[in-house]
């Protein structure tokens, strides 16, 4: 059971995972500060931690800048601020004054801290919460903010949480940045003295940055060296702050907004901030993903341990000339394969023949649908297979019926120009009365068509991001906006205990732990290219599972970038999330569906090991060497080794990767040629996956437990 304790002599809170510690006090002044994060304390150790407060070097200097739980600016605080507090007076600032703790007692595993207190002037009063699991090396942080004065109060900054890491020679940030069709690029850099700010201004959560971090010493490998890290779960615009300060030490802190807007909070309100979860590891950043994608598999996914079926879309097929008769034909073809779910794309409703119009008007387009989607759903049904459908309920075309109805739904600014990105405004979300428009047509499709799955699509940022008439409507839309969303889609589930959601944003632009709590997988680019997919793979991977991860087959030259390799290193690379079909099924040779058929197959017989084993990634995706990764089951009874050679393989050496989670003296088959293997060897002194020495191959081991060598 994860335990959490305080000792009374000197204040001490400790806080314990499976593997960590976590240590805090509040310290005399009534602020809350952090005493330690990483390997398992006990209660005594932890108290050795505490040291009496030094006296400032100069009169510049201040309180140090990394070292309390959430730093408010007030006070001789010079750091980054986690919380900025403006009052109406034009007053600012804010004064820790503990009122009370409470600790809720573990129940399932789980055990829950909140420390409160209040501005020792003003009625604003702020709960800290952490809770810890028995299952995860995960701690989640959040605020509370609840203002209990008779006037307004606005938050400039209001941080979930700040994590600070210990005295290290060295400091190395890892993130991930990019854009559209190039997202989850992982970079590794000294982290600078200074702040660094990671951030999101969009509304969204971008291509451009992931809410993620992970910082180590500069010496940590894949599988080795302290990483400590954290992720914001939001899905709006974010900001993260690392800052390494002058006298050596370094922490982040991140949550909700950006520079320029405000969390504002009326008489009475009150403003809890997303979680801010913590993952501190010994084990390099390999062990690092692994505790990261438990956690989501358990605690985050709706139905992370549900097995994800192989999917059919047809948007590569028939763009926006979507009909009945072709989606038929298109799902006799797919149910060949062994496709399960089959989800029809762009183009089904109202006047949508391509993008300038006919967002808004959900209902089926009757030319082309003319007994509306029930006739394609039974077939599909009908064929074995579950029914998506590809919606983007949060946009609206000019050229429609919604927005010449309600025009005042869109954001925008009185007097300024509409901007259009891809012919198309943003619908105000942040209204309860476009929510509940937008619930109300969902739930209506999903009842009356028997759809199964919806493809939730989100195609560009804010801009003029206003709401008129509605007092504090600058700031407020961004965070309400966020939670209107959320609210749109629990309240489907709710309706529809059968329904599963992909999230969608232009392909990446909207993945966080935010959105996967209540959506099912992400779709993690449109950039559908295997080769440029290996890298973005590599990049999600750090973070978020293979259960999470939309991957597609799609046909050759790829639309994006031209480039052709075979229909096996395509079906392999897909192969490492939840395998998708997007190629036009009706021009693929006999050849082509034969081996398609058999890729499918062959990845039913392994998906339980990519959606639900450990990843090991053995070699990366960059340089000449292949690339290489591993599926083990947590029982080591069976692994699936995926590998993939890039370019051709003259000059390039034939090195040996050593499989991780394999049983210690075991003895495996490898279930395609019956070569019978022993751990010892595949562990120790490596396994080369056989590779044709041409360009673009690629090969999947499934390796299966069948003994044990006498020892």
């Amino acid at each position: 059971m994860p335990t959490i304790s305080r000792a009374p002599d000197t204040g001490v809170w400790l806080l314990t995972t499976p593997r960590t510690s976590y240590a805090l006090r509040i310290d005399e002044t009534g602020a809350p500060c952090h005493l330690a994060w990483g390997p398992r304390l006990t209660p005594r150790e932890a108290e050795q931690l505490v040291v009496p407060a030094g006296e400032a070097a100069s009169s510049f200097e201040g309180r140090p800048a990394v070292g309390e739980e959430l730093p408010v600016d007030g006070g001789t605080r010079y750091g980054v601020p986690s919380l900025q507090v403006r009052y109406a007076d034009g007053s600012r600032g804010f004064e820790w004054q503990p009122t009370g703790h409470r600790v809720l007692t573990p129940s399932d595993g789980v055990g829950e801290l909140r420390l409160e207190f209040r501005d020792r002037l003003y009625p604003l009063h702020v709960a800290l919460h952490y809770r810890v699991r028995d299952d995860t090396d995960v701690i989640e942080r959040w605020t509370v903010l609840r203002n209990e004065g008779a006037q307004r109060v606005s938050l400039p900054r209001a941080d979930s949480a700040a994590w600070s890491l210990p005295p290290l020679a060295d400091y190395r940030l890892s993130h991930v940045t990019g854009q559209w069709s190039a997202e989850s690029q992982l970079r590794r850099e000294r982290l600078p003295h200074g702040e660094t700010v990671l951030t999101s201004r969009r509304g969204i959560t971008s291509h451009h940055a992931s809410p993620w971090v992970m910082v180590d010493e500069g010496d940590a490998g894949e599988e080795h060296g302290r990483v400590f890290g954290a992720a914001l779960a939001w899905s709006g615009s974010w900001r993260i702050t690392a800052q390494r300060t002058p006298d050596g030490r370094a922490g982040f802190t991140g949550g909700v907004g950006h520079e320029g807007t405000c969390v504002p909070l009326a008489p009475g309100e009150e403003f809890a901030t997303p979680v801010f979860a913590g993952l501190f590891t010994d084990g390099g950043f390999g062990a690092a993903s692994r505790a990261w994608h438990a956690y989501t598999l358990r605690h985050v996914l709706p139905h992370g341990r549900e097995v994800a079926p192989v999917l059919y879309n047809s948007w590569e097929a028939t763009g926006f000339d979507v009909d009945e008769a072709n989606q038929k034909a298109l799902a006799e073809r797919a149910a060949a394969l062994g496709v399960e779910l089959y989800v029809v794309d762009d183009g089904w409703f109202g006047a949508r023949r391509d993008d300038h119009a006919g967002l808004g008007d959900w209902a089926p387009a009757r030319e082309r649908f003319p007994h509306g989607l029930g006739p394609l759903a039974d077939t599909v049904h009908r064929l074995g297979m579950r029914f998506g459908i590809w919606v983007e309920p949060e946009m609206v075309n000019p050229d429609s019926g919604l927005y010449r109805e309600h025009p005042d739904w869109v954001l925008h600014t009185p007097g300024r120009a509409r901007s259009e990105l891809r012919n198309q405004l943003v619908l105000n979300f942040a209204r309860d009365d476009v929510a509940d428009w937008a619930h109300g047509w969902l739930t209506r499709l999903v009842a009356d068509h028997g759809v199964d799955f919806l493809k939730w699509d989100m195609n560009r940022a804010f801009s003029e991001a206003g709401w008129p008439g509605t007092p504090d409507g600058h700031d407020r839309l961004w965070t309400r906006y966020v939670a209107n969303l959320y609210g749109v889609l629990d309240r489907l589930r709710a309706d529809h205990a059968g329904l599963r959601i992909e999230a969608c944003s232009g392909g990446g632009g909207r993945v966080d732990l935010g959105i996967l709590t209540r959506t099912d997988q992400a779709w993690v680019s449109d950039n559908t290219d295997a080769v440029d997919r290996l890298v973005i793979q590599h990049g999600f991977g750090q973070l978020l599972p293979a259960r999470a991860m939309s991957a597609w087959v799609t046909d050759v030259p790829n639309q994006l970038t031209a480039r052709t390799v075979p229909l096996r290193f395509r079906f392999h690379v897909a192969m490492c999330g939840l395998l998708g079909i997007g190629g036009d099924l009706a021009r693929w040779s006999e050849e082509e569906l034969t081996e398609g058929a058999d890729l499918v197959a062959e990845y039913k017989r392994v998906r339980h090991l990519v959606q639900h084993g450990v990843l090991y990634r053995l070699s990366g995706p960059h340089g000449e060497l292949p690339t290489v990764v591993q599926y083990a089951a947590e029982d080591g009874g069976e692994s699936l080794v995926l590998a993939w050679q890039r370019g051709p393989r003259h000059g390039v050496p034939r090195l040996p990767v050593r499989l991780r989670g394999l049983t210690p003296g075991a003895r495996y088959r490898d279930t395609r040629t019956g070569e019978v293997h022993h751990a010892t060897v595949l562990a120790e002194y490596g396994y080369r996956p056989y590779l044709p020495s041409g360009g673009w191959a690629s090969t999947a081991v499934h390796l299966v437990r069948v003994g044990q060598d006498e020892t």
